[in-house]
């Protein structure tokens, strides 16, 4: 089932969604959150919920089902699911998500924001302040407290500092350090595969691996990686292999 009806009547005396309204899906394991959550909005004109859903299989059905703008989603649903969000926004790329956990790490947070997460909630949140998030984020804002911007902020510091500081480096096998030296010549898996007389799927999976040992996440980072920690020897070229790697 797409999602859930907690009270047909309060359905009805909901109305129908205005224009400009900003269009919200509950998802939580609760029902008791979710009846909450949807009495809290019924209260502003501005703000309706236009479904319900009690697992991420159902809020993947709701979300292509019903036009939305913000989905409030249990953190509990993200257990064990690493890749659950980049899914949603693969899914839904122009809804924002607002996370409600019961609490946060540092690592947790920086994770949430960087995949894509609009906003991190507590599941005690105050109705005035939960209907001041949504209007924000519906307007295009991020919530975020001062402690999730320090993490975030020393997160993207750290990430910096690994991209252009020396450090002990892996051993890549001669056949990656082939595959490095393509991607920082722009070429794409296609054409490594054929240079190198094999597949674009065996391409793939040397990919992920030297992501991996290397701790960058895409072809651009791979790059800059290795142009900066002289991995690949430079040459007049050196400039222009970064944004080719980019946009392969």
């Amino acid at each position: 089932m797409a999602f859930v009806d907690d009270s047909h009547e309060d359905e009805a005396q909901e109305g129908p969604v205005k224009p400009g309204a900003i269009r919200v899906i509950l998802a939580d394991s609760q029902a008791i959150y979710r009846v909450g959550i949807r009495k809290i909005f019924a209260l502003e004109d501005d703000i309706r919920v236009v479904a319900q859903a009690d697992s991420l299989e159902n809020l993947h059905t709701a979300i292509q089902r019903y036009p939305t703008d913000i989905v409030i989603l249990e953190g509990s649903l993200l257990a064990g699911t690493a890749n659950a969000i980049p899914e949603l926004l693969r899914l839904a790329p122009d809804v924002k998500l607002i996370v409600q956990a019961v609490a946060t790490d540092e690592n947790q947070t920086v994770e949430l924001y960087r995949r894509g997460v609009r906003g991190i909630i507590s599941r005690s949140i105050s109705p005035d302040l939960l209907v001041r998030c949504v209007r924000r984020i519906g307007a295009g804002e991020t919530w975020i407290d001062n402690q999730s911007v320090n993490w975030v902020i020393e997160a993207y510091r750290s990430q910096a500092a690994a991209l252009v500081s020396p450090r002990n480096q892996p051993r890549l096998s001669p056949k990656e350090m082939a595959i490095i030296t393509c991607i920082t010549q722009g070429k794409r898996n296609k054409e490594i595969a054929f240079q190198l007389g094999t597949t674009e799927q065996v391409i793939k999976n040397y990919l992920r691996k030297i992501y991996d040992k290397l701790g960058v996440s895409d072809r651009l980072e791979l790059a800059l990686y290795c142009l900066h920690n002289k991995i690949i020897q430079s040459d007049s070229d050196e400039d222009s292999r970064a944004p080719k790697a980019a946009s392969r």
